[in-house]
C-alpha cells in the first residue's frame, strides 16, 4: 500500500479531532506513521522511499505524508520544528514523535516493537 497524503482535514475525520476531544483517542484500526516534511527538506527526501518500502512491506501499518507548508494548522497542532518529524501512533496506547531521518532498519525496528 503506497503512503497516503493526508490533510488537516481528513486528519481529523481518521486519525484523531482536535478540535472536538481532549484526550488522545486514535480513530484508526490499524497502527499509524505520519512523515511530516517538506518539498525542499534534503533529509525528507532521504527517508520518503524508505517509508513507501516499509508501507509495501507492512500491510499492517498505514503511513501518512503531511507536507508541512500545505498543512500549517496541523504542523503547528504537533508543534512541528525540525522536519522530518515521524510521528507513530500504535492503536491502543499515546502517539510517539520521532525528529530527524531514521534508517530504514531502525524504522521497521520501531514497528515490529511498538506498532505491530
Amino acid at each position: 500500500m503506497p503512503t497516503v497524503k493526508l490533510t488537516t482535514q481528513k486528519f481529523k475525520e481518521e486519525i484523531f479531532d482536535y478540535t472536538a476531544e481532549k484526550e488522545w483517542s486514535y480513530k484508526g484500526d490499524k497502527p499509524a506513521i505520519i512523515d511530516f516534511y517538506a518539498d525542499w527538506c534534503g533529509p525528507c527526501k532521504t527517508v520518503a522511499p524508505i517509508l513507501e518500502e516499509l508501507s509495501n512491506e507492512n500491510p499492517d501499518v498505514i503511513i501518512y505524508k503531511v507536507d508541512t507548508e500545505v498543512e500549517q494548522e496541523l504542523s503547528a497542532v504537533f508543534q512541528i520544528r525540525s522536519i522530518p518529524s515521524i510521528l507513530f501512533i500504535p492503536k491502543d496506547r499515546q502517539p510517539m514523535m520521532q525528529a530527524g531521518a531514521l534508517p530504514k532498519n531502525a524504522l521497521q525496528e520501531i514497528i515490529d516493537k511498538e506498532l505491530v
